[in-house]
Protein backbone atom coordinates (compact mmCIF):
# COMPACT_ATOMS: atom_id res chain seq x y z
CA UNK A 1 0.00 0.00 0.00
CA UNK A 2 1.91 2.72 0.95
CA UNK A 3 5.64 1.04 0.01
CA UNK A 4 3.90 1.23 -3.74
CA UNK A 5 6.02 3.55 -5.73
CA UNK A 6 4.73 2.97 -9.32
CA UNK A 7 7.30 2.65 -11.94
CA UNK A 8 6.92 4.03 -15.27
CA UNK A 9 7.89 0.80 -16.49
CA UNK A 10 5.30 -1.79 -15.10
CA UNK A 11 3.49 -2.82 -18.23
CA UNK A 12 4.08 0.48 -20.18
CA UNK A 13 1.80 -1.24 -23.25
CA UNK A 14 -1.37 -1.01 -21.39
CA UNK A 15 -0.40 1.87 -19.21
CA UNK A 16 -0.22 3.73 -22.62
CA UNK A 17 -3.38 2.26 -23.76
CA UNK A 18 -5.13 2.83 -20.37
CA UNK A 19 -4.69 6.48 -20.52
CA UNK A 20 -5.62 7.39 -23.77
CA UNK A 21 -7.32 4.13 -25.27
CA UNK A 22 -11.27 4.61 -23.71
CA UNK A 23 -13.41 3.92 -26.79
CA UNK A 24 -17.19 4.60 -26.83
CA UNK A 25 -18.68 1.31 -27.51
CA UNK A 26 -19.31 -0.39 -23.84
CA UNK A 27 -20.85 -2.89 -21.98
CA UNK A 28 -24.54 -2.52 -21.27
CA UNK A 29 -24.61 -0.24 -18.34
CA UNK A 30 -20.66 0.80 -18.02
CA UNK A 31 -19.62 4.20 -19.02
CA UNK A 32 -18.84 5.82 -22.14
CA UNK A 33 -17.89 8.88 -23.73
CA UNK A 34 -20.98 10.88 -23.23
CA UNK A 35 -20.75 9.62 -19.31
CA UNK A 36 -17.69 11.82 -18.40
CA UNK A 37 -18.54 15.13 -16.66
CA UNK A 38 -16.06 17.75 -15.84
CA UNK A 39 -16.27 20.64 -13.63
CA UNK A 40 -14.28 22.51 -11.44
CA UNK A 41 -14.43 23.98 -8.04
CA UNK A 42 -13.62 27.57 -7.01
CA UNK A 43 -10.68 26.75 -5.51
CA UNK A 44 -9.33 24.77 -8.64
CA UNK A 45 -9.85 21.36 -7.77
CA UNK A 46 -10.82 19.76 -11.26
CA UNK A 47 -13.31 16.92 -10.77
CA UNK A 48 -13.95 14.58 -13.51
CA UNK A 49 -17.14 12.06 -13.02
CA UNK A 50 -17.16 8.47 -14.77
CA UNK A 51 -20.98 7.06 -14.62
CA UNK A 52 -21.19 3.24 -14.25
CA UNK A 53 -24.41 2.15 -12.83
CA UNK A 54 -23.74 -1.81 -13.29
CA UNK A 55 -23.25 -2.11 -9.40
CA UNK A 56 -23.54 0.28 -6.59
CA UNK A 57 -20.05 0.84 -6.13
CA UNK A 58 -17.82 3.77 -6.34
CA UNK A 59 -13.68 4.49 -7.10
CA UNK A 60 -13.00 7.76 -5.43
CA UNK A 61 -9.10 8.96 -6.43
CA UNK A 62 -7.10 12.18 -5.73
CA UNK A 63 -4.60 13.11 -8.55
CA UNK A 64 -1.71 15.10 -7.42
CA UNK A 65 0.32 16.91 -10.83
CA UNK A 66 3.35 15.89 -9.14
CA UNK A 67 5.93 12.90 -9.05
CA UNK A 68 9.42 12.21 -8.86
CA UNK A 69 10.61 14.49 -11.90
CA UNK A 70 9.44 18.06 -10.42
CA UNK A 71 11.27 17.31 -7.27
CA UNK A 72 14.32 19.61 -6.04
CA UNK A 73 17.76 19.50 -6.69
CA UNK A 74 19.44 16.58 -4.14
CA UNK A 75 15.84 15.82 -2.95
CA UNK A 76 15.25 12.60 -5.24
CA UNK A 77 13.03 10.73 -3.58
CA UNK A 78 10.59 12.91 -1.73
CA UNK A 79 7.63 12.27 -3.80
CA UNK A 80 7.35 8.92 -2.88
CA UNK A 81 8.33 9.63 0.77
CA UNK A 82 5.74 11.97 1.18
CA UNK A 83 3.44 9.02 -0.17
CA UNK A 84 3.90 6.84 2.89
CA UNK A 85 3.53 10.09 5.44
CA UNK A 86 0.31 10.83 3.79
CA UNK A 87 -1.18 7.73 5.97
CA UNK A 88 0.42 9.36 9.24
CA UNK A 89 -2.86 11.27 10.47
CA UNK A 90 -3.70 14.76 10.37
CA UNK A 91 -4.88 16.66 13.65
CA UNK A 92 -8.42 15.35 13.01
CA UNK A 93 -8.02 12.29 12.58
CA UNK A 94 -4.78 9.96 13.95
CA UNK A 95 -2.69 7.90 12.38
CA UNK A 96 -4.30 4.56 11.04
CA UNK A 97 -7.94 5.82 11.56
CA UNK A 98 -8.72 6.46 8.02
CA UNK A 99 -7.28 3.25 6.74
CA UNK A 100 -9.24 1.53 9.59
CA UNK A 101 -12.51 2.77 8.56
CA UNK A 102 -11.91 1.86 4.78
CA UNK A 103 -11.22 -1.80 6.31
CA UNK A 104 -14.55 -1.37 8.41
CA UNK A 105 -16.64 -0.64 6.15
CA UNK A 106 -15.23 -3.19 2.99
CA UNK A 107 -13.20 -0.92 1.20
CA UNK A 108 -10.12 -1.14 -0.51
CA UNK A 109 -7.28 1.58 -0.68
CA UNK A 110 -4.05 2.29 -2.10
CA UNK A 111 -1.19 4.48 -3.16
CA UNK A 112 1.35 5.11 -6.10
CA UNK A 113 3.98 7.39 -7.26
CA UNK A 114 5.36 7.82 -10.36
CA UNK A 115 7.58 10.19 -12.20
CA UNK A 116 4.49 12.62 -13.10
CA UNK A 117 1.91 11.76 -11.00
CA UNK A 118 1.14 10.77 -7.32
CA UNK A 119 -2.46 9.25 -6.40
CA UNK A 120 -4.35 8.10 -3.75
CA UNK A 121 -7.81 5.74 -3.68
CA UNK A 122 -10.45 4.04 -2.31
CA UNK A 123 -13.03 1.80 -3.45
CA UNK A 124 -16.12 1.80 -1.49
CA UNK A 125 -19.88 1.32 -1.41
CA UNK A 126 -21.58 3.95 -2.95
CA UNK A 127 -23.12 5.17 0.45
CA UNK A 128 -19.60 5.70 1.98
CA UNK A 129 -18.26 8.08 -0.93
CA UNK A 130 -18.93 11.34 1.15
CA UNK A 131 -16.88 10.14 3.85
CA UNK A 132 -13.84 9.00 1.65
CA UNK A 133 -13.92 12.68 0.39
CA UNK A 134 -14.10 14.32 4.10
CA UNK A 135 -11.10 12.00 5.02
CA UNK A 136 -8.86 12.75 1.35
CA UNK A 137 -10.05 16.42 1.72
CA UNK A 138 -8.87 16.52 5.32
CA UNK A 139 -5.23 15.29 4.75
CA UNK A 140 -4.70 17.39 1.59
CA UNK A 141 -4.29 20.22 4.40
CA UNK A 142 -4.35 18.63 7.66
CA UNK A 143 -1.30 16.28 7.83
CA UNK A 144 0.75 15.65 10.52
CA UNK A 145 4.15 14.64 11.01
CA UNK A 146 5.54 13.61 13.79
CA UNK A 147 9.44 13.69 14.22
CA UNK A 148 10.00 9.76 15.25
CA UNK A 149 7.26 9.26 12.73
CA UNK A 150 9.04 10.66 9.86
CA UNK A 151 12.62 8.59 10.90
CA UNK A 152 10.45 5.23 10.56
CA UNK A 153 8.58 5.53 7.81
CA UNK A 154 12.00 7.00 6.25
CA UNK A 155 13.90 3.37 7.30
CA UNK A 156 10.89 1.65 6.11
CA UNK A 157 11.81 3.70 2.56
CA UNK A 158 14.91 2.53 2.32
CA UNK A 159 13.98 -0.85 3.49
CA UNK A 160 11.51 -0.94 0.32
CA UNK A 161 14.45 0.33 -1.74
CA UNK A 162 16.79 -2.08 -0.67
CA UNK A 163 14.45 -5.19 -1.49
CA UNK A 164 13.56 -3.71 -4.62
CA UNK A 165 16.12 -2.37 -6.34
CA UNK A 166 19.92 -2.32 -4.27
CA UNK A 167 18.98 -6.50 -4.00
CA UNK A 168 17.58 -7.35 -7.54
CA UNK A 169 20.06 -6.94 -10.58
CA UNK A 170 17.75 -6.27 -13.17
CA UNK A 171 16.41 -3.45 -11.51
CA UNK A 172 19.85 -1.92 -10.52
CA UNK A 173 19.96 -2.29 -14.84
CA UNK A 174 17.05 -0.48 -14.91
CA UNK A 175 18.14 2.37 -12.76
CA UNK A 176 21.38 2.53 -14.87
CA UNK A 177 19.33 2.65 -18.17
CA UNK A 178 17.27 5.67 -17.05
CA UNK A 179 20.36 7.64 -15.90
CA UNK A 180 21.62 6.95 -19.42
CA UNK A 181 19.07 7.46 -21.82
CA UNK A 182 18.25 10.67 -20.27
CA UNK A 183 20.98 12.53 -20.20
CA UNK A 184 19.44 16.10 -18.78
CA UNK A 185 15.58 15.39 -18.05
CA UNK A 186 14.86 14.17 -14.56
CA UNK A 187 13.35 10.96 -15.88
CA UNK A 188 16.80 9.77 -15.37
CA UNK A 189 16.10 9.42 -11.54
CA UNK A 190 14.59 6.81 -9.76
CA UNK A 191 11.20 7.26 -8.31
CA UNK A 192 12.10 5.84 -5.35
CA UNK A 193 15.25 8.26 -5.28
CA UNK A 194 18.81 7.41 -4.94
CA UNK A 195 19.85 5.85 -1.68
CA UNK A 196 22.48 8.41 -0.27
CA UNK A 197 19.54 11.12 -1.41
CA UNK A 198 16.83 9.31 0.22
CA UNK A 199 18.82 8.73 3.46
CA UNK A 200 19.32 12.55 3.87
CA UNK A 201 15.87 13.58 3.39
CA UNK A 202 13.99 15.27 6.53
CA UNK A 203 10.92 16.39 7.89
CA UNK A 204 10.93 20.10 6.80
CA UNK A 205 11.92 18.52 3.31
CA UNK A 206 8.64 16.58 3.22
CA UNK A 207 6.45 19.49 4.75
CA UNK A 208 7.80 22.05 2.20
CA UNK A 209 7.17 19.28 -0.70
CA UNK A 210 3.69 19.14 0.80
CA UNK A 211 2.74 22.63 0.81
CA UNK A 212 3.61 23.40 -2.38
CA UNK A 213 2.15 20.85 -4.50
CA UNK A 214 -0.55 19.19 -2.42
CA UNK A 215 -2.71 22.20 -2.84
CA UNK A 216 -6.64 21.51 -4.69
CA UNK A 217 -5.74 23.79 -7.37
CA UNK A 218 -2.68 20.85 -8.27
CA UNK A 219 -5.42 18.38 -7.81
CA UNK A 220 -7.44 16.27 -10.05
CA UNK A 221 -10.39 14.48 -8.32
CA UNK A 222 -11.75 11.21 -9.99
CA UNK A 223 -15.16 9.36 -9.18
CA UNK A 224 -16.10 6.43 -10.98
CA UNK A 225 -19.31 4.02 -10.15
CA UNK A 226 -22.58 4.14 -9.30
CA UNK A 227 -22.85 8.23 -9.12
CA UNK A 228 -24.12 11.16 -11.33
CA UNK A 229 -22.50 14.48 -11.65
CA UNK A 230 -24.96 16.07 -9.53
CA UNK A 231 -24.27 14.31 -6.17
CA UNK A 232 -20.57 14.26 -6.57
CA UNK A 233 -20.87 18.15 -7.05
CA UNK A 234 -22.70 18.40 -4.05
CA UNK A 235 -20.28 16.01 -1.97
CA UNK A 236 -17.45 17.48 -3.45
CA UNK A 237 -18.37 20.92 -2.64
CA UNK A 238 -19.31 20.09 0.84
CA UNK A 239 -15.43 18.97 1.40
CA UNK A 240 -13.17 19.57 -0.69
CA UNK A 241 -15.04 22.72 -1.73
CA UNK A 242 -13.98 23.99 1.68
CA UNK A 243 -10.21 23.67 1.30
CA UNK A 244 -8.44 27.03 0.66
CA UNK A 245 -5.83 27.00 -2.19
CA UNK A 246 -2.36 27.52 -0.52
CA UNK A 247 0.53 27.64 -2.88
CA UNK A 248 0.65 28.17 -7.40
CA UNK A 249 2.67 25.37 -7.89
CA UNK A 250 2.80 26.96 -11.80
CA UNK A 251 3.72 25.59 -14.76
CA UNK A 252 6.11 22.39 -14.86
CA UNK A 253 8.73 23.09 -16.37
CA UNK A 254 11.56 20.98 -16.57
CA UNK A 255 15.14 20.52 -18.67
CA UNK A 256 14.26 19.09 -22.37
CA UNK A 257 16.58 16.13 -22.84
CA UNK A 258 18.99 17.15 -25.70
CA UNK A 259 18.90 15.39 -29.38
CA UNK A 260 20.92 12.08 -29.21
CA UNK A 261 24.09 11.72 -30.94
CA UNK A 262 25.77 8.51 -29.81
CA UNK A 263 24.35 4.96 -29.37
CA UNK A 264 25.06 4.26 -25.57
CA UNK A 265 25.38 0.48 -24.04
CA UNK A 266 24.93 -0.24 -20.47
CA UNK A 267 26.11 -3.69 -19.02
CA UNK A 268 25.99 -5.27 -15.69
CA UNK A 269 26.65 -8.87 -14.79
CA UNK A 270 26.10 -10.56 -11.07
CA UNK A 271 26.33 -13.75 -9.60
CA UNK A 272 22.80 -13.49 -8.46
CA UNK A 273 21.63 -13.12 -12.19
CA UNK A 274 19.89 -16.46 -13.32
CA UNK A 275 18.58 -15.35 -16.97
CA UNK A 276 20.66 -13.16 -18.99
CA UNK A 277 18.88 -10.99 -21.23
CA UNK A 278 18.84 -7.72 -23.16
CA UNK A 279 17.07 -4.47 -23.62
CA UNK A 280 17.32 -1.78 -26.04
CA UNK A 281 15.85 1.92 -25.37
CA UNK A 282 15.12 4.32 -27.73
CA UNK A 283 14.45 7.92 -26.63
CA UNK A 284 11.01 8.75 -28.30
CA UNK A 285 7.93 11.34 -27.68
CA UNK A 286 5.16 10.73 -25.54
CA UNK A 287 1.13 11.73 -26.88
CA UNK A 288 1.75 15.22 -25.13
CA UNK A 289 5.29 15.76 -27.13
CA UNK A 290 4.47 14.20 -30.31
CA UNK A 291 3.84 15.66 -33.68
CA UNK A 292 0.13 15.01 -34.74
CA UNK A 293 -0.54 11.36 -35.07
CA UNK A 294 3.29 10.13 -34.37
CA UNK A 295 2.04 8.87 -30.68
CA UNK A 296 -0.49 6.69 -32.34
CA UNK A 297 1.41 5.48 -34.75
CA UNK A 298 4.12 4.66 -32.01
CA UNK A 299 1.42 2.41 -30.36
CA UNK A 300 0.31 0.27 -33.69
CA UNK A 301 4.51 -0.14 -34.06
CA UNK A 302 5.29 -1.50 -30.36
CA UNK A 303 2.03 -3.92 -31.20
CA UNK A 304 3.51 -4.99 -34.93
CA UNK A 305 7.12 -5.57 -33.51
CA UNK A 306 6.09 -6.80 -29.66
CA UNK A 307 2.70 -7.19 -29.15
CA UNK A 308 2.73 -10.97 -27.91
CA UNK A 309 3.33 -14.38 -30.31
CA UNK A 310 2.37 -12.83 -33.49
CA UNK A 311 4.92 -10.31 -33.17
CA UNK A 312 7.54 -9.84 -36.13
CA UNK A 313 10.42 -10.27 -32.63
CA UNK A 314 8.52 -12.91 -31.17
CA UNK A 315 8.15 -14.96 -34.41
CA UNK A 316 11.78 -14.17 -35.49
CA UNK A 317 13.64 -14.49 -32.70
CA UNK A 318 11.94 -17.58 -30.81
CA UNK A 319 10.02 -19.19 -33.41
CA UNK A 320 11.90 -18.90 -36.61
CA UNK A 321 15.38 -18.32 -35.46
CA UNK A 322 15.84 -19.63 -32.21
CA UNK A 323 17.78 -16.92 -30.65
CA UNK A 324 15.47 -16.12 -27.88
CA UNK A 325 13.29 -18.03 -25.26
CA UNK A 326 11.30 -14.67 -24.91
CA UNK A 327 11.01 -11.23 -26.85
CA UNK A 328 8.49 -8.46 -27.17
CA UNK A 329 8.43 -4.16 -27.02
CA UNK A 330 6.55 -1.67 -26.01
CA UNK A 331 6.07 2.01 -26.19
CA UNK A 332 5.24 4.45 -23.18
CA UNK A 333 3.12 7.32 -24.32
CA UNK A 334 1.70 8.35 -21.25
CA UNK A 335 4.25 10.68 -20.51
CA UNK A 336 4.74 14.40 -19.89
CA UNK A 337 7.61 14.66 -21.57
CA UNK A 338 9.51 12.46 -24.03
CA UNK A 339 9.75 9.13 -23.29
CA UNK A 340 10.58 5.65 -24.85
CA UNK A 341 9.96 2.80 -27.14
CA UNK A 342 11.63 -0.53 -26.03
CA UNK A 343 12.09 -3.80 -26.88
CA UNK A 344 13.76 -7.13 -25.10
CA UNK A 345 15.04 -10.39 -25.36
CA UNK A 346 16.05 -13.72 -23.11
CA UNK A 347 18.26 -15.67 -25.22
CA UNK A 348 18.40 -19.43 -25.32
CA UNK A 349 20.82 -21.68 -24.64
CA UNK A 350 24.41 -20.54 -26.07
CA UNK A 351 23.45 -17.58 -27.96
CA UNK A 352 25.56 -14.37 -26.87
CA UNK A 353 23.67 -11.36 -25.90
CA UNK A 354 25.25 -8.76 -28.38
CA UNK A 355 23.87 -11.55 -31.25
CA UNK A 356 20.31 -11.55 -29.74
CA UNK A 357 20.36 -7.54 -29.54
CA UNK A 358 21.75 -7.61 -33.83
CA UNK A 359 18.97 -9.81 -34.27
CA UNK A 360 16.36 -7.56 -32.83
CA UNK A 361 18.04 -4.72 -35.03
CA UNK A 362 17.91 -6.78 -38.09
CA UNK A 363 13.68 -7.34 -37.26
CA UNK A 364 13.89 -3.62 -36.69
CA UNK A 365 15.61 -2.87 -40.26
CA UNK A 366 13.33 -5.54 -41.84
CA UNK A 367 10.50 -3.79 -41.16
CA UNK A 368 11.77 -0.08 -41.89
CA UNK A 369 12.72 -1.81 -45.20
CA UNK A 370 9.90 -3.64 -45.90
CA UNK A 371 6.69 -1.92 -44.50
CA UNK A 372 4.13 -3.63 -42.71
CA UNK A 373 1.31 -5.36 -43.83
CA UNK A 374 -2.13 -4.67 -44.35
CA UNK A 375 -3.27 -7.46 -41.78
CA UNK A 376 -0.60 -6.55 -39.05
CA UNK A 377 -1.76 -3.06 -39.06
CA UNK A 378 -5.72 -4.68 -38.88
CA UNK A 379 -4.98 -6.95 -36.13
CA UNK A 380 -2.55 -4.84 -33.99
CA UNK A 381 -5.92 -1.80 -34.50
CA UNK A 382 -8.21 -3.82 -33.56
CA UNK A 383 -6.16 -5.28 -30.77
CA UNK A 384 -5.69 -2.23 -28.99
CA UNK A 385 -8.96 -0.94 -29.69
CA UNK A 386 -10.19 -4.07 -28.19
CA UNK A 387 -8.25 -3.49 -24.92
CA UNK A 388 -9.50 -0.13 -24.49
CA UNK A 389 -13.05 -1.54 -24.08
CA UNK A 390 -12.72 -4.13 -22.12
CA UNK A 391 -10.42 -2.29 -19.65
CA UNK A 392 -14.00 -0.31 -19.45
CA UNK A 393 -15.09 -3.62 -17.16
CA UNK A 394 -12.68 -2.12 -14.12
CA UNK A 395 -13.87 1.29 -12.44
CA UNK A 396 -9.98 1.24 -11.37
CA UNK A 397 -8.83 1.34 -14.51
CA UNK A 398 -11.67 4.04 -15.55
CA UNK A 399 -10.79 6.21 -12.95
CA UNK A 400 -6.68 5.58 -13.99
CA UNK A 401 -7.34 6.29 -17.58
CA UNK A 402 -8.78 9.54 -17.14
CA UNK A 403 -6.42 10.12 -13.67
CA UNK A 404 -3.03 9.37 -16.35
CA UNK A 405 -4.04 11.06 -19.16
CA UNK A 406 -5.15 14.34 -17.38
CA UNK A 407 -1.91 14.53 -15.17
CA UNK A 408 0.02 13.95 -18.33
CA UNK A 409 -1.01 16.38 -20.39
CA UNK A 410 -4.06 14.74 -22.39
CA UNK A 411 -7.70 15.84 -22.31
CA UNK A 412 -11.07 13.93 -21.80
CA UNK A 413 -11.86 14.44 -25.58
CA UNK A 414 -7.90 13.40 -26.05
CA UNK A 415 -9.54 10.14 -24.93
CA UNK A 416 -12.68 9.79 -26.37
CA UNK A 417 -10.71 10.40 -29.57
CA UNK A 418 -8.55 7.87 -29.35
CA UNK A 419 -10.13 4.83 -30.82
CA UNK A 420 -10.77 7.02 -34.15
CA UNK A 421 -7.15 7.95 -34.06
CA UNK A 422 -5.94 4.94 -34.13
CA UNK A 423 -8.05 3.39 -37.00
CA UNK A 424 -6.72 6.42 -38.86
CA UNK A 425 -2.68 5.43 -38.40
CA UNK A 426 -1.70 3.66 -41.78
CA UNK A 427 1.31 1.54 -42.96
CA UNK A 428 3.41 4.63 -43.98
CA UNK A 429 3.16 6.49 -40.86
CA UNK A 430 4.06 3.43 -38.93
CA UNK A 431 7.08 2.90 -40.49
CA UNK A 432 8.06 6.48 -40.46
CA UNK A 433 7.95 6.75 -37.26
CA UNK A 434 10.30 3.61 -36.89
CA UNK A 435 12.57 5.21 -39.30
CA UNK A 436 12.85 8.44 -37.48
CA UNK A 437 13.03 7.17 -33.93
CA UNK A 438 14.27 3.73 -34.00
CA UNK A 439 18.18 4.88 -34.93
CA UNK A 440 21.18 4.01 -33.16
CA UNK A 441 21.95 7.43 -32.02
CA UNK A 442 18.68 7.62 -30.11
CA UNK A 443 19.28 4.12 -28.44
CA UNK A 444 20.87 2.66 -25.07
CA UNK A 445 21.64 -1.20 -25.26
CA UNK A 446 21.16 -2.99 -21.94
CA UNK A 447 23.00 -6.44 -21.22
CA UNK A 448 21.97 -8.24 -17.86
CA UNK A 449 25.07 -11.02 -17.44
CA UNK A 450 25.46 -13.97 -15.30
CA UNK A 451 28.91 -13.43 -13.53
CA UNK A 452 31.28 -16.10 -15.25
CA UNK A 453 31.40 -19.12 -13.08
CA UNK A 454 35.16 -19.04 -11.42
CA UNK A 455 34.13 -15.23 -10.30
CA UNK A 456 30.88 -16.71 -8.83
CA UNK A 457 32.64 -17.21 -5.29
CA UNK A 458 33.16 -13.10 -5.26
CA UNK A 459 31.50 -11.86 -2.12
CA UNK A 460 29.43 -9.40 -3.66
CA UNK A 461 25.79 -8.44 -2.35
CA UNK A 462 24.74 -6.04 -5.47
CA UNK A 463 25.90 -6.14 -8.93
CA UNK A 464 28.21 -4.27 -11.29
CA UNK A 465 27.71 -2.06 -14.25
CA UNK A 466 29.98 -0.07 -16.84
CA UNK A 467 27.95 2.50 -18.94
CA UNK A 468 28.78 3.73 -22.22
CA UNK A 469 26.42 5.45 -24.88
CA UNK A 470 23.47 3.30 -25.56
CA UNK A 471 19.42 2.30 -25.04
CA UNK A 472 17.50 1.05 -22.14
CA UNK A 473 14.50 -2.21 -22.33
CA UNK A 474 12.69 -3.57 -19.56
CA UNK A 475 12.09 -7.21 -19.24
CA UNK A 476 8.97 -7.40 -17.28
Amino acid sequence: MRAVAAIRLVFPALVSMMAYGFAFSAPAGAASADAVTTFDLDNGLKVVVIEDHRTPVVTHMVWYRVGASDEPPTKSGIAHFLEHLMFKGTEAHPAGEFSKVVADIGGQENAFTSSDYTAYFQKVAKDHLGLMMEYEADRMTGLVLAPEDVTSELQVVLEERSSRTDNDPSAQLGEELDATLYMAHPYSRPIIGWKHEVEALTRDDALSFYKRYYTPNNAILVVAGDVTPDEVRALAEETYGKVQRRAEPGERVRPREPEPRAARTVSMSSPRVQQESVRIAWLAPSYRTAEPGEAEALDVLAGILGGGANSRLYRSLVVDGGEAAAAGGFYQGSALDDSRFMVYGVPTPDIALDTLAQAADGVIADLVAGGVTEAELTRVKNALIAESVYAQDSQSSLARIYGTALTTGGTVADIAAWPDRIRAVTADQVVDVARKYLTPERSVTAYLRAEPQEQASVPQGGATGAAEPAGESAVQ
